[in-house]
C-alpha cells in the first residue's frame, strides 16, 4: 500500500508542476480569453485551493497506510 501512496504522491507533483508551467506561459486560455495578470492570479488560487484538497486526502490516506501496517 505504502508503494501506491508514493506512486500517486509523484502523480500529483508531476501534475500540479506541469499545471503551474502551462497557467504561467500561456498567453490566452482555451476559450480566448487574454490572460492577464489578475486572471493568472485567480487560476493559481484556484489550483492551490485543489492542491490543498489533494493534500489533504493524500495525508489522510498514508495515516491509513500506516495505522494499517502498524497493526
Amino acid at each position: 500500500m505504502m508503494k501506491i501512496w508514493w506512486v500517486t504522491s509523484v502523480f500529483w507533483v508531476i501534475f500540479f508542476t506541469g499545471a503551474s508551467v502551462v497557467i504561467g506561459v500561456r498567453n490566452v486560455d482555451g476559450a480566448g480569453v487574454a490572460q492577464t495578470p489578475e486572471l493568472k492570479m485567480l487560476a493559481y488560487i484556484i489550483l492551490g485551493v485543489f492542491f490543498v484538497v489533494v493534500l489533504v486526502g493524500q495525508l489522510l490516506f498514508l495515516y491509513f497506510v500506516r495505522k494499517r501496517k502498524a497493526v
